[in-house]
């Protein structure tokens, strides 16, 4: 006789409870999207910050146009 005729109806339950929690991929899609938004967090960091890449190349155009428009 094979094992499963045995299982009560609460075992059975238990068992599609599982399968279904492991198949499951909502948690995944939310994971990945703040892996996504912490990286992007890092990089605008880094663009905008004071040392920035951003922020030192804007610094040197605006002052070389303010040193040409107004020579002291």
């Amino acid at each position: 006789m094979p094992a499963f005729v045995n299982t009560s109806f609460q075992e059975i339950t238990m068992l599609s409870s599982i399968t279904r929690f492991l198949r499951d991929e909502e948690g995944a899609t939310a994971i990945e999207y703040g892996i996504i938004a912490g990286l992007m967090a890092l990089v605008l960091t880094g663009i905008f910050s004071e040392t920035g890449t951003l922020a030192v190349a804007l610094n040197t155009v605006f002052t070389t146009i303010a040193t040409t428009l107004n020579p002291s």
